[in-house]
């Protein structure tokens, strides 16, 4: 994501004496984009409070996903609230989904509201509650709160923290692309540590001490946070573009027109746990499909960013095709864990969990041989639009691994590694080039909307990642795991097939 708008301007240096005599080497001094002037691992010094913000978020945030379909589908008995597998999946999809339409909300807030800084101190407590809801309220009533706080927290901080990230950097700053390389490994450390250790308090403890462990990895990374946000440019506590303050009653009563209509359909049964992801995925299509309308009817737009925004169109369809299989981890593959998969190492059983952080582990272990191998390939790499379709292809592939496994009783864990690993190397070809292309491909007169495009294709496939879900059972596992990843694997092909005409919409942008 780009920094603000900032004049050109390159950090002065300074030498300072060694504690051995002679001069040390030169440290940044403080300007516009670091005002401390203290460095982290030869990056500005703010980036060690954002680093650690962030891991300790997504720490909290996949710790409680690890359990949050289980505890949902077990049995009172065992901890668990009962609900039935179909729906407690659904939901599943339905909240990972909601996160990705909160995250334009928190874009919103951030623009005209409140500026980035505040937006995203106010989404960390809002996460923080969320998982103390979790851990200490019994029942629906703790799930409900704890689900729609971390959720509408989890949009708010994803639409902030790498905002705040790019603060720290002029436009021309060599550094920039190394500052976000170890701002995403805390994001996939987090993404790491989370499942492990939650999911062992969960199988040791129970799931309420599982949830409040990420409540406390949530409290460590926003107390720290607090202590040290001081340290951030100035840039980043201003609102961009304020709303007017007599537009503020309009925008309240849109708001809470908007609540009380969904509470109103969840009263009357219109909106239930069976359907909710569903209904995610509609409100994500209506969203994109008003987004593209805005963008290809208005004046604003040369003829070249109007290609642009066309060529964006099946790249749109193939992100939320790859994600609404990859987001399957968090629903079919957790309940797959649960009922098809050998654990038991040496006599003791591996947490349901702990699978969820397979994908964490590859990215670390992966990630930088892609980024060697990108280098190393120069303009002869691939273009975006052909990255898309072996990521594809490779996301439907994992899938038609599980079928070898069909007719085992307990399937080996390293099978399941073997299959995340496969939709890791799928993730690293599509996931990480998507997400530039949205600002590469944005018109000058609307930069934040292809980005909200991007997050839509992400919700949609998360939502249909739990709606999906809902078709899965032992009984129907080969016609599932086979149908869904060759159609996958056919809307890779098709992506191969049109790289050339969509690479030309693009207009120079690989």
């Amino acid at each position: 994501m780009n920094s603000p708008e900032t004049p050109d301007h390159r950090p002065s240096r300074s030498e300072r004496p060694a504690a051995g005599g002679g001069v040390a080497a030169p440290t940044l001094a403080p300007d516009a984009h670091n005002p401390s002037g203290r460095t982290f691992l030869g990056q500005p010094g703010p980036l060690a409070n954002l680093f650690s913000v962030e891991l300790w978020e997504r720490f909290s945030f996949y710790g409680m996903q690890g359990i949050l379909a289980i505890y949902m589908y077990f049995a009172v008995a065992d901890g668990g609230l009962g609900i039935d597998e179909s729906a407690a999946l659904g939901i599943v999809g339905a909240y990972g989904g909601s996160v990705y339409l909160f995250s334009i909300l928190g874009a919103l807030v951030s623009d005209r509201l409140l500026g980035a800084e505040r937006t995203l101190l106010g989404s960390a407590v809002m996460i923080m509650l969320g998982h103390i809801a979790l851990a200490l309220v019994p029942g629906i009533p703790g799930l409900m709160a704890g689900l729609l706080l971390v959720g509408v927290g989890s949009g708010g901080l994803k639409s902030t923290a790498a905002t705040l990230v790019g603060s720290l950097y002029s436009r021309d700053d060599p550094r920039r692309d190394a500052g976000f390389s170890i701002y995403y490994m805390g994001i996939n450390i987090g993404g790491l540590l989370g499942p492990l250790i939650t999911g062992f308090a969960q199988q040791q403890w129970g799931f309420h001490l599982g949830f409040g462990l990420a409540a406390i990895g949530m409290a460590v990374g926003l107390t720290q946070y607090v202590l040290t946000r001081k340290g951030l440019p100035e840039s980043v506590h201003a609102v961009p573009d304020p709303l007017p303050r007599r537009q503020y009653p309009l925008w309240a009563g849109l708001g809470a027109g908007a609540v009380m209509l969904v509470l109103v359909l969840a009263l009357t049964g219109v909106l239930n746990a069976h359907n909710l992801a569903t209904v995610v995925a509609a409100l994500a299509v209506l969203g994109a499909i008003a987004i593209f309308a805005l963008l290809l009817t208005s004046k604003k737009l040369d003829p070249e960013e109007r290609s642009r925004v066309v060529s964006f169109i099946p790249l749109f369809v193939g992100t939320a095709a790859f994600f609404a299989l990859f987001q399957q981890q968090f629903t079919v593959i957790t309940l797959y864990s649960d009922t098809r998969l050998d654990r038991e190492v040496l006599g003791w059983e591996m947490p349901i969990s702990w699978v969820q952080s397979f994908n964490p582990f590859f990215i670390i272990v992966l990630a930088p041989l892609f980024a060697a191998l990108w280098t190393k390939l120069g303009p002869r790499q691939p273009g975006t639009p052909r990255k898309f379709g072996v990521g594809i292809i490779l996301m439907g592939s994992a899938f038609l691994l599980f079928l070898p496994m069909a007719s085992v009783v307990s399937v080996p864990v390293l099978w399941i590694a073997m299959i995340m690993m496969v939709a890791t190397i799928g993730e690293l070809w599509l996931s990480p080039v998507g997400l530039s292309l949205a600002t590469k491909l944005a018109p000058r007169a609307y930069p934040v909307m292809m980005m909200a495009l991007y997050n839509l294709a992400v919700a949609l496939g998360t939502s249909l990642s739990g709606a999906l879900a809902t078709f899965y059972s032992s009984e129907t596992e080969v016609a599932y795991f086979g149908a869904l990843g060759a159609i996958t694997i056919s809307i890779g092909l098709v992506m191969l097939m049109i790289a050339k005409p969509v690479g030309r919409g693009m207009r120079g942008v690989r």
